[in-house]
């Protein structure tokens, strides 16, 4: 589910942090990194069982409708199909997904589900919701589309979202991923029982790229600064934004250190990191000491890509 550029943000933040603390060691870098990725994986579990959680609360509508003395035509006609759908079915009584949630501890409370009943009933006014409850029958696609609505609303909702970062304060940073993992489990016609494996972060981007390129940073901290320094033409090293200091030792490091990663894709990836993370000049600025920086290193044959990594 984690693209590189997210680890690559991960690995930014933790090596900010240590910067800010003198007792901080890698070992605690490498900590808070492995649980930022944890994190990022419980982000999606949670956002998925928010969402089944609040479908939940149509068997509560269909209840209170029921009851009505004097119920209306739409009333009679009023079903369970949001939540007594193929979809929502597969997870609410997947034990494989339970267990996972039960063991990452991301149980939803009391007073979430009163939250989560606020998110129903604000989707049970939308144009969409009451299309669907209107069709005839429904079938695989009626039911992904509604839900994709309705999740839709969820992620545009300020107190959803607060909810998320006051789980996890990387939800920002980790969003557009946790959405887009969500859309892919919902539109899946034949999920696997372990379906959610398919979004833990992989191997090769969380440990062998996320983590080298954290512990490469830190052991060669000293390196990279005295790499960087002479390139900062007009500028003080001391008055370099701290983010822009780190961005350029993480580039370097890449440069240097990650044979199989092209030189441009490096200095493009941090230059957009630099867009959202820094100041408004930053990326003028990095790319242009990067730019430097990069034929400097070729010239003294520092950098050696190979592969699908090979200097064009």
């Amino acid at each position: 589910m984690l693209s590189r550029r997210n680890v690559r943000v991960k690995v930014m933040q933790v090596l900010y942090a240590l910067s800010k603390d003198e007792a901080a060691t890698e070992k605690h870098g490498k900590q808070y990194y492995n649980d930022s990725i944890e994190r990022s994986f419980d982000l999606y579990l949670l956002n998925l069982n928010h969402l089944v959680s609040s479908t939940e609360f149509v068997l509560e509508d269909a209840k209170r409708r029921k009851e009505k003395h004097l119920p209306t035509e739409e009333d009679k006609n009023f079903s369970i199909r949001l939540y007594n759908n193929p979809i929502i079915k597969h997870i609410a009584n997947n034990d494989a997904f339970l267990e996972a949630i039960r063991k990452r501890k991301l149980k939803i409370s009391a007073n979430d589900k009163d939250i989560n009943r606020k998110y129903y009933y604000e989707f049970a006014k939308t144009p969409e919701f009451k299309a669907f409850m209107a069709l005839d029958s429904i079938d695989f696609t009626s039911s992904k589309d509604v839900l994709l609505h309705f999740y839709k609303s969820l992620t545009k909702s300020e107190l959803f979202n607060e909810q998320m970062e006051d789980y996890s304060p990387t939800w920002l940073d980790d969003k557009s991923l946790v959405i887009g993992a969500i859309k892919k489990t919902l539109k899946n016609p034949e999920p696997q029982a372990d379906f959610f494996n398919a979004y833990f972060p992989d191997k090769e981007t969380v440990e062998e790229f996320g983590s080298e390129l954290l512990h490469k940073c830190i052991k060669a901290d000293k390196e990279l600064f005295e790499i960087i320094e002479p390139k900062l033409t007009n500028w003080d090293a001391d008055r370099v934004a701290a983010i822009d200091m780190l961005l350029l030792k993480m580039a370097v490091c890449e440069l240097i250190y990650f044979p199989s990663i092209p030189t441009k894709v490096t200095i493009n990836e941090f230059v957009d990191i630099s867009k959202i993370y820094s100041t408004p000049k930053s990326k003028e600025f990095i790319n242009g000491i990067l730019d430097k920086l990069m034929k400097l290193l070729e010239k003294e044959g520092r950098i050696k890509k190979k592969g699908r990594g090979l200097i064009d």
